[in-house]
C-alpha cells in the first residue's frame, strides 16, 4: 500500500484494502487475548494477595478473557474458500399451499432477525408472494463477514408442525419449505459468462398492491440458456440495476452448480454430499403438541421455539459446523 502509484488502480487498491482488513480481523484478536493472558499471567503471579477484591476482579476478567479464545477458536470453524463472503439466501415454499407459503414467510422473517443481531444487511431480491397469505419464493442478498459461512448451516429442507392459523378446525398441520444458500461469487473469480449464452427478458414488477405497484416494465429475468439457470431482480430502482443485481445472482449460481459437479467427482473417493431434496428435511419446528426446535444432522434441540423464530440460530449453527469439523 505504500508503493508508488498504489492508489491509481482503484480496482487493485480496494481488493488490498479489502484483504487487509481481513488478515486484521483474524490477527488483531488473537494478539489482543494473547495480551491480556499475559498481564492477567503477570498481576496473578506478582500480586500473592488474599484480597477478595481483586480475586473477584481477576476472575472476572478470566472469566471475559475465556470468552474471547471461545470465539476465536470458533472462527476456525470458519475457514472455507468462500465463507467470508456475503450469502444470497432462497426460501422455496413447498406443497401445502397457504400453509407453506405462510411457512415461507416465517423462515425468511427468522433470518431477517438472525441478520440484525449479528450486524448483517439484508435485502430483497426478488419476491413472489403467496395467492392469500405469506410467500411462495424469495431471494435475498446478506451482507456482512462471514455471512454465508455462518448461513451455510441452514441449507436443506426445514418442517413446521403446527394448529393451522388457516384452518378453521384448528387441526395439526405439517408445512415444508427449502433453503438454499449460496455465496455471492467476487469478480476475482474465474467464470466467463458469454452474452450469447443469456436470454434477457424484461416484465413488469409484482407488488402489493394499490400505489406500491411499480407500473414500468423494470423488472429482469436473465436466463443461462447452457444450463438452464434462472435469475431475475424487480426491486431495484431502474431496470440497469435489476439487470446488475441478476447477473449477480445467476453468476454465483453457475459457480455453485460447477462446485457440485466437482463434489459428485469426489463421491468416488468417499465424500459424503447430501442432497438438498424434499423429504430429507435437515429441521424440525414443532409448535403443538409440545414446543421443540431439532437439527436431524447434529441432534442439537432446544423447548424454546421462541427464541428460535426470532434469531437465535447460533446454537444449531455452531453445533453444525463443530460436526461439519469432526467429519473431516
Amino acid at each position: 500500500m505504500g508503493n508508488p502509484g498504489f492508489w491509481d488502480d482503484e480496482q487493485n487498491s480496494t481488493k488490498v484494502v479489502k484483504q487487509l482488513k481481513s488478515l486484521k480481523s483474524a490477527v488483531e484478536p488473537w494478539e489482543g487475548s494473547l495480551q491480556k493472558y499475559q498481564e492477567l499471567k503477570e498481576l496473578a503471579d506478582i500480586l500473592k494477595s488474599e484480597d477478595k477484591e481483586f480475586i473477584d476482579d481477576l476472575e472476572k476478567n478470566v472469566s471475559l478473557l475465556g470468552a474471547s479464545v471461545d470465539k476465536l477458536e470458533f472462527n476456525t470453524l470458519l475457514g472455507g474458500d468462500f465463507d467470508k463472503n456475503n450469502a444470497i439466501l432462497s426460501i422455496n415454499s413447498g406443497a401445502g399451499g397457504t400453509e407453506s407459503c405462510d411457512w415461507a414467510q416465517m423462515l425468511y422473517r427468522m433470518y431477517s432477525r438472525f441478520s440484525e443481531k449479528h450486524g448483517y444487511g439484508i435485502k430483497t431480491i426478488d419476491v413472489l408472494f403467496g395467492e392469500e397469505a405469506g410467500i411462495k419464493n424469495i431471494t435475498a442478498l446478506i451482507e456482512g463477514d462471514y455471512a454465508y459461512g455462518y448461513l451455510k448451516a441452514e441449507r436443506g429442507v426445514h418442517r413446521l408442525v403446527r394448529i393451522s392459523p388457516f384452518d378453521a378446525n384448528k387441526r395439526r398441520h405439517t408445512s415444508f419449505a427449502s433453503v438454499d444458500i449460496i455465496p455471492e461469487v467476487e469478480e476475482g473469480v474465474d467464470l466467463k459468462i458469454e452474452e450469447k449464452d443469456l436470454r434477457i427478458d424484461v416484465f413488469r414488477s409484482s407488488g402489493a398492491g394499490g400505489q406500491s405497484v411499480n407500473t414500468t416494465d423494470s423488472a429482469v429475468r436473465i436466463t443461462h440458456i447452457p444450463t438452464g439457470i434462472i435469475a431475475q431482480c424487480q426491486n431495484e430502482r431502474s431496470q440497469y440495476q435489476n439487470k446488475q443485481v441478476a447477473l449477480k445472482i445467476l453468476k454465483a449460481r453457475i459457480y455453485e452448480l460447477e462446485m457440485k459437479k466437482k463434489e459428485e467427482q469426489l463421491k468416488q473417493y468417499g465424500a459424503e454430499k447430501k442432497k438438498i431434496e424434499w423429504g430429507s428435511q435437515i429441521r424440525s419446528y414443532v409448535m403443538h403438541p409440545y414446543s421443540m426446535v431439532k437439527d436431524h444432522r447434529t441432534g442439537h434441540e432446544t423447548g424454546d421455539v421462541s427464541k428460535v423464530m426470532d434469531g437465535g440460530l447460533d446454537d444449531f449453527i455452531e453445533a453444525y459446523l463443530k460436526a461439519q469439523k469432526l467429519k473431516k
